[in-house]
């Protein structure tokens, strides 16, 4: 052992000797040279190739530093050892990290890849005209030369593509509402928001199941649509009109279609917008991957049917026509198109959801909600605008079952068939729509039976009384009809009919007569009669 020791203290000491030789009889330029050719036969006999991602490039943040960081995140808390524990700013998740001078392996497409985290202390500076970390991060990619291109084509995208995913699904998503008056927030935003934490998502949705599946597939290809949008020059946009009786659901589908993509809200109130240029800023102002919402456009804006009303004043002046901004049937403000006057004009509104306007940005959807799809003008409604028409109908048999299921916890195997028969004969002819169900169950969803028991009885109230209203309405309608098509007043107004005419075809004939024959009514009474005499 004590001769080990002494071999290791001479070889050290000849280390020292030919290290101080070198400095001493070679200049720096000459070791630089020899370093650098010893750096390139190295590189050039190994088989991996090393890529940097520092964490500053400059004075600027990098953004690939930042989706690297973050998309190792999703590996690492099932291969590392040492992880990095965070939660971000308006993020409702945990996040794992690689640690310090760590390192991890991924797999792409069949290649291996190995991310090493880096980080030393940064030299102090003297001056600098932005303050920097007093440490250096940054990761190492290591790769096989031949794989070199795989890694900067296909693999770095796919990085920056999950990154983003994992952002939108960690950040709690926003609700955004117009400022009042088209003022401005402290950061110059027109937008004010607050976090969106609405439960709705399409399995607790009261909807048929194969309604609910057309429009969840229809949101997935858009979602993954921006290639084909790309290439068939369309901007990547979707409308959707939800329509049908209040409280059957059009809010809630919103909040469900939200939390199904991430996406963040916009409530866009027509009521604050005053000219078609704040609402042109509006626009611009939102960010993509986001839903643009318009509620109940048909009482927020008076945008009625063209065709029907004949345009502003009768006098059907078209798209261009100015519409008075306030609820229908209160009045207009400074007149409909004076200076001051909150008007919106439908050729705003349409180039807003469909014209060079509304390409500002990508992956937007428009909703609008409505209670009366007939007050809409056709110009609203057209594909291009609003490319998927979903009528919001009252409870039927399906949408009753889920609605049990959320409230009860009860499924179609616990209950008995004769009541499930009983509701499904039922529920259809109630016409209640699911918030009316719904207020049934939650004021006893402490007692389950009496739960149903109540709500059995209710949809049967509502079933005769909507028969007995329907029956009377025929009645009368009949009635009608029965009194428009008596024989008596058939035969009575064309007798009486006749006997104007034929009065006066009597009348005209007895005074051509008279003329004829010289008579002569004069103011007495009496006839005279005229002898003419010719010569």
């Amino acid at each position: 052992m004590m001769q080990y020791w002494t071999t290791l203290a001479s070889v050290m000491g000849v280390y020292a000797f030919c290290q101080t030789l070198m400095h001493t009889v070679f200049p720096p330029e000459i070791r630089f040279i020899f370093l650098k050719i010893f750096h390139r036969l190295f590189n050039w006999c190994s088989v991996y190739c090393y890529f940097d991602i520092t964490e500053i490039d400059g004075v600027n943040t990098n953004e690939l530093y930042n989706a690297v960081q973050l998309y190792l995140s999703s590996s690492a808390s099932i291969i590392g050892n040492r992880l990095t524990l965070t939660r971000g700013l308006n993020s409702s998740n945990i996040t794992f990290g690689l640690s310090n001078n760590d390192q991890i392996v991924d797999n792409f497409n069949g290649v291996n890849v190995v991310w090493e985290h880096v980080v030393t202390q940064r030299q102090s500076q003297t001056f600098a005209w932005r303050p920097l970390p007093e440490e250096k991060r940054a990761f190492i990619l290591r790769v096989k030369k031949r794989y070199k291109e795989v890694v900067l084509g296909k693999y770095l995208d796919y990085v920056m593509e999950k990154a983003n995913e994992l952002r939108r699904k960690n950040q709690d998503r926003l609700l955004y509402t117009n400022s009042r008056g088209g003022s401005l927030d402290s950061r110059g935003h027109p937008w004010e928001s607050v976090p969106f934490k609405h439960p709705s998502t399409f399995e607790t949705l009261a909807m048929d199941d194969e309604k609910k599946s057309e429009i969840m597939e229809d949101l997935l290809d858009f979602a993954k649509g921006g290639c084909f949008y790309q290439r068939t020059g369309r901007a990547w946009k979707r409308g959707y009109l939800l329509y049908g009786p209040p409280g059957t659901g059009k809010s809630s589908m919103i909040a469900a279609m939200a939390n199904f993509l991430g996406y963040d809200i916009y409530d866009l109130e027509l009521t604050e917008v005053h000219t078609n240029s704040e609402l042109r800023k509006l626009l611009m102002k939102t960010s993509s991957k986001s839903i643009i919402v318009i509620e109940d456009i048909d009482c927020s804006i008076n945008l009625t049917n063209r065709k029907k009303s004949g345009g502003v004043g009768g006098s059907g002046s078209g798209v261009g026509s100015s519409y008075d901004c306030s609820p229908p049937g209160a009045g207009a403000v400074n007149g409909g198109g004076e200076e001051g006057g909150n008007t919106i004009t439908l050729s705003g509104l349409l180039n807003f959801t469909d014209g060079l306007w509304s390409c500002c940005g990508s992956e937007r959807i428009f909703v609008f909600t409505t209670n009366h799809i007939e007050k809409l003008d056709p110009a609203l409604l057209r594909s291009g605008r609003m490319d998927m028409h979903v009528y919001m109908s009252y409870c039927s048999f399906p949408s009753l079952k889920i609605l049990l299921k959320n409230y009860l916890g009860y499924d179609e195997c616990d209950m008995k068939k004769e009541m499930l028969e009983q509701f499904e004969e039922v529920v259809g002819k109630a016409e209640m729509t699911p918030a009316d169900v719904s207020e049934v169950l939650i004021k006893n969803r402490r007692d389950k039976e009496k739960a149903l028991r109540e709500l059995l009885e209710v949809l049967k109230m509502k079933a005769e009384k909507l028969k007995c209203r329907k029956k009377g309405d025929d009645e009368d309608v009949e009635q009608e009809k029965r009194a428009l098509g008596s024989p008596k007043g058939i035969i009575r107004g064309n007798s009486d009919a006749d006997g104007v005419q034929k009065g006066g075809n009597d009348e005209e004939k007895q005074e051509e007569h008279d003329v004829e024959n010289g008579i002569v009514d004069d103011d007495d009474g009496n006839d005279n009669a005229v002898a003419t005499t010719s010569k």
